[in-house]
C-alpha cells in the first residue's frame, strides 16, 4: 500500500467498485458503492485478491432468508489494512491481513479454551450485518443498503471487518495463495488435524472430493494417515486426489447393489477410522456414520446442507457401536493462532496449497469464476481486484 493512500482515505467514506448480487441466481453486477468509515473494533481493508467458495454459490442461489439482496458476497480473501476504528490494537495501517468468517475474540470462555473454536461473544450466524451492531457499512450510489456476507464481503475493492475476524499474516506469502486460508482449505485441513485428530497409520474415508474434501485429504496426509479413500461421482477426481494423498477411490455412482457404507466397510475390513462428509447431504452423513469402524470410528460433518435439513440416526446404532459424530465449523481452527501455523507450514513447503488454485481471473470476470465452479471445472479460482 502506498503510504499516502491511507492518508487520503482514512476517516472518510470510500467510493469503490464491488460485485453486487442484486437478485438470486443472476450474474453479479460490478458497480460503484460507498464503504463507510470503520467504527470501534473494526478494520477497513483494501482487498488484494479473493477466491470463490461453494458457500458463495449456495447463498447466491438461495431465494429466501438467510438470503438477503442486494448483497456483497465473498469470504475468502487477503488484503491490506487501510484504516482502523477505535479500540483496534492488533493491526495497523499497511498490515497484510486475512479476514475470516469465524470470530476469535480471545476473551470468552470458548476462545480461551483449547476445546472449542466457537466464539460465544460473537457467535457465528449467517447474518447480513456487521457482527456487533447489526448494521451495514455498504450503500450503493442511491443510498440503498447493501447487505454483508459472513462478516467479510470480499467481492468489493474495500470492505469493513470486525477485528475479531481479522488475522495478521506474514506479508511474504503470495496473496493468490494466502486468500485460500480464509475458509475452504483451512476448513478441510483443520477438520483432519484439529477436529478428528487423525492418527498416523489410520484409515480415512472422504465423501465428496471438491476443494474441501481434497483439503481433508491433504490434512490427513500431513497427519500421517496410511490409507485415504476418496468417494465421488466423478472418476476424474481420483487422479486429482492422488496429488493430495488419496490412495483409493470409490465411484459412489456405481454402488448399485450395495450401499456406499457397505462398500467402504468391505474395503476397509470393518470401516474407516475416520470418515468426512464434505457434500452437505443428510443421506451422506448417514453413510459416513455407517462406514466408520465400531468402537472408535469418527464421522465428521463439513458439508453445508440446506437450511432446515434434519438427520435421523438409529439410537440402537448410536448406543451399541460406540462411534462419534461431530460437526466441524472452520475445521475446528482458532483463526488467530491456527491460520499462522498453516501459513508457516505452507511456506516451509509442507502444506500443498498451490495445487488447489486451478484458475485466476480479473475482477471484471468474476462471473466467469462462478461458471467455472458451477461446472466443476475448477477447485479454487482466485479473483484479482487490480492486476
Amino acid at each position: 500500500m502506498e503510504k499516502n493512500e491511507s492518508l487520503n482515505t482514512s476517516g472518510k467514506p470510500i467510493r469503490c467498485r464491488a460485485a453486487v448480487c442484486r437478485k438470486s441466481g443472476e450474474p453479479l453486477v460490478i458497480e460503484e458503492v460507498i464503504v463507510a468509515i470503520p467504527k470501534a473494533h473494526e478494520v477497513r481493508i483494501r482487498i488484494i485478491c479473493t477466491s470463490l467458495c461453494h458457500s458463495d454459490i449456495t447463498f447466491w442461489k438461495l431465494q429466501d432468508p438467510p438470503a438477503f439482496f442486494p448483497r456483497i458476497l465473498g469470504h475468502e480473501a487477503i488484503g491490506v489494512v487501510e484504516s482502523t476504528g477505535e479500540c483496534v490494537e492488533e493491526v495497523t495501517e499497511g498490515d497484510i491481513v486475512i479476514p475470516c468468517f469465524m470470530a476469535d475474540c480471545g476473551e470468552c470462555a470458548d476462545c480461551k479454551s483449547k476445546k472449542s473454536n466457537l466464539c460465544s461473544k460473537l457467535p457465528f450466524k449467517v447474518s447480513p450485518w456487521m457482527h456487533r451492531d447489526e448494521t451495514s457499512r455498504f450503500t450503493d450510489l442511491k443510498g440503498e443498503t447493501l447487505y454483508h456476507f459472513l462478516y467479510v464481503s470480499s467481492f468489493s475493492e474495500y470492505t469493513v471487518v470486525d477485528i475479531a475476524h481479522v488475522v495478521k499474516i506474514d506479508p511474504a506469502v503470495p496473496p493468490n495463495r494466502a486468500c485460500l486460508f480464509s475458509c475452504g482449505i483451512s476448513t478441510g485441513v483443520g477438520a483432519a488435524w484439529r477436529t478428528a485428530n487423525v492418527e498416523a497409520g489410520s484409515t480415512v474415508a472422504i465423501i465428496g472430493l471438491g476443494a474441501i474434501g481434497l483439503a481433508v485429504a491433504e490434512g490427513a496426509r500431513l497427519c500421517g494417515a496410511s490409507r485415504i479413500i476418496g468417494v465421488d461421482v466423478n472418476p476424474e477426481k481420483f487422479e486429482i486426489g492422488k496429488k493430495f494423498g488419496i490412495t483409493d477411490f470409490v465411484n459412489s455412482a456405481s454402488c448399485k447393489e450395495n450401499s456406499l457404507s457397505e462398500v467402504i466397510n468391505e474395503l476397509t475390513g470393518g470401516g474407516a477410522d475416520y470418515c468426512f462428509e464434505c457434500v452437505g447431504l443428510a443421506s451422506l452423513v448417514h453413510e459416513a456414520f455407517a462406514c466408520c469402524r465400531k468402537g472408535w470410528g469418527k464421522a465428521i460433518v463439513l458439508g453445508v446442507a440446506k437450511p432446515g435439513t434434519q438427520l435421523t440416526l438409529s439410537s440402537h446404532d448410536v448406543l451399541h457401536n460406540g462411534k462419534t459424530l461431530a460437526g466441524s465449523l472452520f475445521g475446528g481452527l482458532k483463526p488467530k493462532s491456527d491460520i499462522p501455523i498453516l501459513v508457516k507450514r505452507y511456506m516451509d513447503k509442507e502444506l500443498q496449497l498451490d495445487k488447489f488454485v486451478t484458475h485466476e481471473v480479473h475482477f471484471e470476470d468474476i462471473n466467469k469464476a462462478f461458471d467455472l465452479l458451477i461446472e466443476g471445472k475448477c477447485l479454487r479460482c482466485v479473483i484479482w481486484m487490480n492486476k
